[in-house]
């Protein structure tokens, strides 16, 4: 099983950047997918996650109205993110859970390497 991701960079602040991840080894039509980050010295964070059928999301507060998580059939997940502050800057790592969707990172099955979003001031 792998995710990769990709679409991080240097950004300014106020910028909009689009990640993508793709899954493959197995199927993932009962997985629901989340977005985490993670910068230096701190805590993997919950971004954002939507449920296996797309029909449902969920936001952390500091992203809510800015990013926007979105899934293309079962094998592809999207993060559009607007209006970047500085503090999004970190690794970002989608990941993968059985059934429901959660924002606790601990309960996800699968996770990718991460890319890195960097957003200058």
């Amino acid at each position: 099983v792998q995710l990769v991701e990709s679409g991080g960079g240097l950004v300014q602040a106020g910028g909009s950047l689009r990640l993508s991840c793709v899954a493959s080894g197995r199927t993932f039509s009962s997985f629901a997918m989340g977005w985490f980050r993670q910068a230096p010295e701190n805590e993997r964070e919950f971004v954002a996650a939507i449920s296996w059928s797309g029909g449902s999301t969920k936001y952390a507060d500091s992203v809510k109205g800015r990013f926007t998580i979105s899934r293309d059939g079962e094998n592809t997940v999207y993060l559009q993110m607007n209006s970047l502050k500085p503090e999004d800057t970190a690794v970002y790592h989608c990941a993968a859970k059985f059934s429901e969707y959660s924002s606790n990172w601990r309960f996800y099955d699968y996770w990718g390497q991460g890319t890195q979003v960097t957003v200058s001031s």
